[in-house]
C-alpha cells in the first residue's frame, strides 16, 4: 500500500505548566492519504491546532511530545535536525492560519511575500515574479499584476486568504493544514475560498488537514472526519457516516446544537451541552466524556473506552449503539412563547445615509435606508463586508452621524444623531454586544466590577439595590456567583460573551445591535448564547439588531431580514419568505453559497469579482455587474425601486416578483437534476470540464480522447 501523506501514531503531547507536564494530545491515532481531505473538529480546547503546530513542530517552548510518532511523506517530523526540518516546512507541508492579516506582512508588499517562497525553494531570479504571478491566477485574483503591487491591508479579507494559500501552495506541498480558514468570512468569499481549496486539491493532488468548528463546512470539504474531545480521538470514519449517523455521544451533541432545517426560535430551544471540558492536564480514569454524558454509568466513570470498530468506523465509546438515544440538555419542546405585539415600532428608521470623504472622492456607504422595528422582535442585517450593515448599525447607536435628512426615531420620538447629544435615558435604551469580547471588556477589571460600572452608570443603582440587581442579572446570563471575582483573561470565549451580554443589559434597554455575537464560538457555545438571547428578549420585551453573516443563526433569530448591497437594501420582509423566495438575484446567490449538514443538493450561484468599491458604484443597479439575471441596459441605466413582492416583503429589482419565483424555482428544480447540473457547468466552467460532469452524472466512462471528440 502507499505511503500515506500523514500518518500520527499514538501521539501524546503536554505543555509544561506549573512544575508539570499537563496532557493536551492523549493516544491520538490517524492517517491521512495522498489526495485525502481529512476534518477535524471539536470544541475550542480539545486540541485540534496542537495537532496541526505538533505535525510541523511548532510547538510553543513549553510545549512537549510525551510519546508516539509524527510521520509525514514517510518521514519521522521528530527527529529531524534543523536543516531537514526547515527543508520539510519549506518544500513538504503548508499552514494556512484562521486570520490572514496576522499570517501576512503588513510592511511588505504581496508580490514580496509571494516571491520570497519561490527563493526560499530554490527558483532561480528570473523565474520567480513569472510563478509568483501564475500562483495568484490558481487563486482566482483577476487582477494578479495589480494585487502584487498592493500591501496585505489594502485587500479584503477573502483576497488576503486566497493570497496566503497561494503562498501555501506555492511549494507544491504533499500536505496542506487549513486551521479554521474560513472563520469571519462571508458566505459567499468562503464559498469561493472552498471551492478553490477543492479545486487546487484536485489539480494538485495535495492532502489537507481541515480544522474548523463549522461542521457544515467539514461535510462540504472532507472525505472522512475525526472528532476530538479532551485531547483524545473519540469519533472517526467518512464523513457522511459520521454527521449522518454519529455513533459517540459528544458528536451526537455537537450536531444538535446547531440550527438545522430552518429551525427558529419559536420551534425551541436548541440543545446545549451541560459542563465544561476538562482542563489540561487532568487525570481521566474513565471516559474523558463521562462527567457531560447523560448516557454515562459507573463503567464510563471508571474505565478509559479503548477505540472499537463500530460499523465501519472507529469509536471510543463503551456504549456506541445507545449514542443515538442520548437525551437532550435542553428539553425539545421548550417553545420560546413570543411578546405581545404593539401597535408602534420601538425604533423607525427614515431615508437613513452616511457619505464619507475620501480626497476628492464621495464614499456613500448606507444609501437612503429605511426600516422598522418591533417591540420584542429581531431584524437581522446580511450583506457582504462593504455592504453597510457596521455603518447602519454605529448610527443607530449615534457612533456615527448620519448625512442630513435622515431620522432615527425610538418610541415615536426622535433620537439625536450624536451620542453626546442624546439623554441617558435614550443612551441606556440603546446597547450593544460586540464581536469580539476580548476586545470589548477590560481584562484587568473583575466580572463584578464591569457589570457593576455599567448598572451605576446606566441604571442608576447604588448600594444593596446595585448588588441584589447584580446578582439577578449574573444568573439571568447563567453565570453563578463564584464568577464575579474573575477576570475576563480567566473566562472562556462564552463566558466573557456572557458577560458582555449582562452588561449591555445593565440599564433595561429597548434596542440591543449584536454584531456578530457567536461567529467566534464553538457550536455547543453558540447554541447557549443564541438560546439566551432569545429567553432575554421573550422575558424583557427587548428588540434585536442582528449582524451576522452565518445565515442559519440569523434564520433561527431573526422576525424579519434586510438584505444590504453597497449601502442599500435589495430586499426585506419576514425571515421565513426571505428563506422560500421569491428573492432578489443578491439574496438568491448569498443562500446558494451557504454549506449544509443535510445532505441536500444546490448548485452555487457564482458571483462575479467582489463587491465594488463604494468610490466607484456602478450606475443603474448597483448589482448589475455581478448578477447572474441582469436583464440588460435598464439595469445599467435605471436604478430599481422597492417593490412589494408580498405583503411585507420588498424586493429592489426590475425584474417582477413573480418572475424572479418562476426563475429560482426552475433553477433549483435543473440543480436536482444531474444532467441539467452538467449542463449548466458546460456552459460556466467550460467544456472539458463540463463533460467529465455529464460522465460522472450517469457513471460512464470518460472518453480517453475528449479533446479530439470536442
Amino acid at each position: 500500500m502507499a505511503e500515506p501523506a500523514l500518518r500520527l501514531h499514538r501521539l501524546s503531547v503536554g505543555y509544561r505548566a506549573g512544575g508539570r507536564n499537563r496532557a493536551v494530545l492523549r493516544d491520538v491515532s490517524l492517517e491521512i492519504a495522498r489526495g485525502e481531505a481529512y476534518g477535524l473538529v471539536g470544541e475550542s480546547g480539545c486540541g485540534k491546532s496542537t495537532v496541526a503546530l505538533t505535525v510541523v513542530r511548532y510547538l510553543p517552548r513549553n510545549g512537549r511530545i510525551t510519546g508516539g510518532a509524527v510521520m509525514l511523506d514517510g518521514t519521522d517530523v521528530m527527529r529531524l535536525g534543523p536543516e531537514a526540518l526547515r527543508d520539510l516546512r519549506s518544500k513538504k507541508v503548508s499552514m494556512v492560519y484562521q486570520d490572514p492579516g496576522k499570517a501576512l506582512n503588513p510592511s511588505m508588499k504581496v508580490g514580496r511575500q509571494l516571491v520570497e517562497v519561490f527563493e526560499i525553494v530554490g527558483v532561480p531570479p528570473a523565474e520567480r515574479e513569472a510563478r509568483a504571478l501564475e500562483m495568484l491566477k490558481k487563486v482566482r485574483i483577476a487582477d494578479p499584476g495589480s494585487v502584487m503591487q498592493r500591501y496585505p491591508h489594502q485587500l479584503s479579507g477573502g483576497m488576503q486568504q486566497r493570497v496566503v494559500i497561494a503562498m501555501a501552495l506555492a511549494s507544491d506541498p504533499t500536505m496542506l493544514i487549513l486551521d479554521e480558514p474560513t472563520t469571519g468570512l462571508d458566505a459567499t468569499v468562503e464559498a469561493e475560498v472552498l471551492d478553490l481549496v477543492t479545486d487546487l486539491r484536485r489539480e494538485l493532488g495535495t492532502s489537507i488537514l481541515f480544522i474548523s468548528h463549522n461542521l457544515a463546512v467539514v461535510s462540504k470539504m472532507c472525505d472522512r472526519v475525526g472528532v476530538l474531545y479532551a485531547g483524545m480521538l473519540v469519533e472517526e470514519g467518512p464523513t457522511r457516516e459520521i454527521l449522518g449517523s454519529p455513533r459517540h455521544p459528544y458528536t451526537v451533541a455537537l450536531l444538535r446544537c446547531l440550527p438545522r432545517g430552518g429551525r427558529r426560535k419559536e420551534h425551541g430551544r436548541l440543545d446545549t451541552i451541560p459542563g465544561f471540558l476538562p482542563t489540561p492536564g487532568t487525570l481521566i480514569s474513565g471516559c474523558s466524556f463521562a462527567e457531560r454524558c447523560a448516557l454515562a454509568d459507573d463503567r464510563c466513570r471508571t474505565e478509559i473506552p479503548g477505540q472499537r470498530d463500530a460499523g465501519g468506523r472507529l469509536v471510543r465509546c463503551h456504549y456506541p449503539d445507545r449514542a443515538a438515544d442520548l437525551p437532550r440538555s435542553t428539553p425539545a419542546d421548550v417553545v420560546v412563547p413570543q411578546a405581545a405585539a404593539q401597535a408602534g415600532p420601538v425604533l423607525r428608521v427614515s431615508n437613513l445615509s452616511k457619505t464619507y470623504g475620501q480626497g476628492s472622492h464621495a464614499i456613500r456607504a448606507v444609501a437612503d435606508v429605511s426600516l422598522s422595528l418591533l417591540p420584542g422582535k429581531t431584524l437581522g442585517l446580511v450583506g457582504e463586508s462593504g455592504s453597510g450593515k457596521t455603518t447602519l448599525a454605529r448610527m443607530l447607536l449615534g457612533l456615527v452621524q448620519p448625512d442630513p435628512g435622515g431620522t432615527i426615531e425610538l418610541d415615536g420620538k426622535p433620537l439625536a444623531a450624536r451620542l453626546d447629544h442624546r439623554r441617558d435615558e435614550e443612551v441606556k435604551a440603546v446597547q450593544m454586544v460586540f464581536q469580539n469580547p476580548d476586545s470589548a471588556l477590560n481584562r484587568s477589571h473583575s466580572v463584578a466590577r464591569i457589570i457593576g460600572r455599567a448598572l451605576r452608570r446606566l441604571g442608576g443603582f447604588q448600594g444593596a439595590d446595585l448588588s441584589s440587581r447584580l446578582n439577578e442579572l449574573v444568573a439571568a446570563v447563567r453565570l453563578t456567583p463564584r464568577h464575579l471575582a474573575l477576570r475576563p483573561r480567566e473566562l472562556s470565549g462564552g463566558l466573557k460573551q456572557r458577560v458582555a451580554i449582562a452588561r449591555s443589559f445593565a440599564g433595561d434597554p429597548r434596542v440591543v445591535v449584536c454584531d456578530e455575537p457567536t461567529s467566534a464560538l464553538d457550536v455547543s457555545v453558540q447554541a447557549a448564547i443564541l438560546n439566551l438571547l432569545a429567553e432575554l428578549q421573550t422575558a424583557r420585551a427587548v428588540s434585536y439588531v442582528l449582524i451576522s453573516h452565518d445565515l442559519g443563526i440569523v434564520r433561527y433569530l431573526s422576525d424579519r431580514i434586510a438584505v444590504l448591497y453597497l449601502g442599500r437594501i435589495m430586499e426585506m420582509g419576514p425571515s421565513e419568505r426571505v428563506f422560500e423566495g421569491p428573492n432578489h438575484p443578491y439574496t438568491e446567490a448569498l443562500l446558494s453559497a451557504v454549506p449544509n449538514l443535510d445532505g441536500t443538493q444546490h448548485s452555487r450561484i457564482r458571483l462575479s469579482g467582489e463587491i465594488p468599491s463604494a468610490t466607484k458604484q456602478p450606475t443603474g443597479c448597483v448589482f448589475q455587474n455581478r448578477c447572474a439575471r441582469k436583464l440588460g441596459a435598464i439595469c445599467e441605466t435605471t436604478e430599481p425601486s422597492l417593490t412589494e413582492a408580498a405583503p411585507g416583503h420588498v424586493i429592489r429589482c426590475h425584474i417582477r416578483a413573480e418572475d424572479l419565483d418562476r426563475l429560482q424555482r426552475k433553477y433549483k428544480a435543473d440543480a436536482l437534476n444531474p444532467t441539467s447540473r452538467a449542463v449548466a457547468a458546460f456552459a460556466s466552467q467550460g467544456c472539458i470540464r463540463a463533460l467529465d460532469s455529464i460522465h460522472a452524472a450517469h457513471e460512464e466512462p470518460v472518453p480517453k480522447a475528449k479533446n479530439e471528440t470536442l
